[in-house]
């Protein structure tokens, strides 16, 4: 059962804009804004069944951490339990 991504960013935390706390000059803030999310929505969700199995994590936190893991040389452990 696809759990659906969330909005562009988490709008608040503490009642504080989450995005307002990070350095907007991040590498990976700014890689995040240019990354076309829907298209990974799009073509993924086809590979769900409505009703079976246990909810997913959304697809852009999967498609994200791959990324991540990718850029950062990690490895599947640390990506995970980090």
């Amino acid at each position: 059962m696809l759990t659906p991504s969330k909005t562009f960013h988490q709008p608040s935390l503490f009642e504080t804009d989450l995005l307002l706390q990070l350095d907007p000059t991040d590498p990976l803030l700014k890689l995040s804004t240019v990354i076309p999310w829907h298209v990974f929505d799009g073509a993924l969700s086809i590979h769900y069944t409505e009703g079976i199995g246990s909810p997913s994590k959304p697809i852009r936190l999967m498609v994200g951490l791959l990324i991540l893991k990718q850029l950062e040389s990690l490895s599947d452990i640390w990506t995970i339990h980090q």
